[in-house]
């Protein structure tokens, strides 16, 4: 158990400094983000190893991802450019 949190917690760093590094434009401050993604991806681990009871790695690790990077996108902000208004008839 100890094993599959630490794993999903530098899973979620991961994925979260990468987002960090890719999108800095669309996404808030560093620490919100590096925070979130942890948070995410230990939460998904939990909700996997509840749901599957298993103790296959991959599976809680692959839920972990699924469910850092979904919380990750609810930060992410429009780009900069807008898009113009269209009247309808």
């Amino acid at each position: 158990m100890l094993l599959e949190a630490l794993s999903s917690a530098i899973l979620g760093l991961a994925l979260s400094w990468a987002a960090a590094h890719r999108l800095p434009h669309r996404l808030p401050a560093r620490t919100l983000v590096l925070s979130t993604g942890v948070a995410g991806a230990l939460f998904g681990a939990f909700i996997t190893h509840t749901a599957l009871d298993l103790g296959n790695l991959f599976l809680i690790l692959a839920g972990a991802a699924a469910v850092s990077v979904a919380s990750l996108s609810l930060l992410l902000r429009p780009s900069g450019r807008r898009l113009g208004r269209r009247a309808t008839a």
